[in-house]
């Protein structure tokens, strides 16, 4: 059974994503993703449309995401859970926020790429923040960049970065070079992502969702030359 989510709009000037992955251990956690992948990019879209901050919608989706799956448990003991990672993409710059083990990428044209995201994980590698009622009120993890250049915020779940955890590893199996990317689609570098982490093993669920990016910095200008 697939226990990942996605949503994926647009609102004025902003492309939101959010991903979700099911708890493999709780009950009903492909409901869980999908509920609060919905209410979160519902709320986001509501909020930016408002006119707030990114940074204060995305933590408020997130809020309402981890309500929403909250609503679905039968008791404590019996309660779906899912993890969370939601981006946004505007003139300014691009943000993300998270709760657990989904992560958020920038992957620029040219130059080094970074994850935006640190995993939320305890002792052994255990996975230590979720969205769902056992988990109480999430608190999420919100940051910030202004790239330089155009490029794309990957979001994904821990089926795909298992396999290629480092941005350098995900640009060059994407191919998101520009001239590599006819017409600016990206489902094709979206599918050669999921294709390889199947190919490696698909040991889990794989979601990789792409937001195209444009470059928040202006770009000097050139020094004159000599007269």
């Amino acid at each position: 059974m697939n226990a990942d989510a996605m949503a994926l709009t647009r609102v004025g000037p902003w492309t939101i994503g959010v991903v979700c992955d099911g708890v493999s251990m709780a009950p009903r956690a492909e409901r869980a993703a999908r509920v609060a992948a919905e209410a979160g990019a519902s709320a986001l879209a509501a909020r930016l449309a408002e006119g707030v901050l990114p940074e204060t919608a995305l933590a408020e989706a997130v809020v309402r995401a981890g309500r929403a799956v909250s609503a679905l448990a039968a008791s404590p003991d019996a309660a779906p859970a899912c993890t969370l990672v939601a981006g946004i993409s505007g003139p300014e710059g691009i943000w993300s926020a998270w709760v657990g083990d989904s992560r958020a990428y920038w992957l620029p044209d040219e130059g080094p790429g970074m994850a935006l995201t640190e995993d939320d994980s305890g002792e052994l590698g255990c996975l230590a923040a979720w969205l769902g009622a056992d988990a109480g009120e999430p608190v999420p993890q919100v940051r910030s960049y202004r790239p330089p250049v155009p490029g794309r915020l990957l979001l994904c779940t821990d089926g795909l970065s298992r396999y290629l955890p480092t941005a350098g590893e995900l640009r060059d199996t994407a191919d998101l070079r520009p001239n590599a990317c006819p017409g600016r689609s990206l489902l094709p570098a979206a599918r050669a992502l999921v294709e390889h982490a199947l190919a490696a093993g698909g040991q889990d669920n794989v979601t990789a969702l792409l937001l195209p990016v444009s470059a928040a910095v202006p770009a000097r200008p050139a020094a004159p030359g000599p007269a």
